[in-house]
């Protein structure tokens, strides 16, 4: 079976280079024994790890959190119920962040709806609110 060198495991799980070499720092990922006469074969697990952190990435999971996802796997009684408790704090950390972005979305609306659009930065509402002069008002 031919080696898979680091660039070709990084092409096939559509990484980079550097980010396999960031992995490897992190302890997400192993780094392969280098042979005496040869590269280092990065082929198997590691490009299922590598594809595994990307899927999980994908899904809003930090590094800290794929590492501990990867753990898992070396608890003896883990099972799907622990990756389940994860999933559902990272969705409802996910839906904290989506509810503080709709509260922004609403207050900038509100920012835009009253603003004129006219006139000297002194008087504009929008800066006003933003250095806390006051709240935009609707007409």
């Amino acid at each position: 079976m031919a080696t898979v060198t680091i660039s070709a495991a990084a092409q096939e799980a559509g990484n980079g280079v550097e980010t396999i070499r960031f992995y490897e720092r992190r302890g997400l990922i192993d780094q392969p024994p280098r042979p005496r006469n040869g590269a280092r074969d990065y082929g198997g697990e590691t490009v299922s790890r590598l594809k595994f952190i990307s899927g999980a990435k994908d899904l809003g999971f930090s590094l800290g959190e794929i590492a501990e996802l990867l753990a898992l796997r070396n608890v003896p009684d883990a099972g799907c119920r622990a990756v389940k408790a994860r999933a559902r704090a990272k969705r409802a950390n996910v839906q904290t962040r989506i509810d503080g972005l709709r509260r922004i979305l609403d207050e900038l609306d509100d920012l835009i709806a009253v603003c004129p659009g006219e006139g000297g930065l002194e008087q504009c509402s929008i800066l006003g609110a933003m250095s806390g002069r006051g709240k935009a008002q609707k007409a």
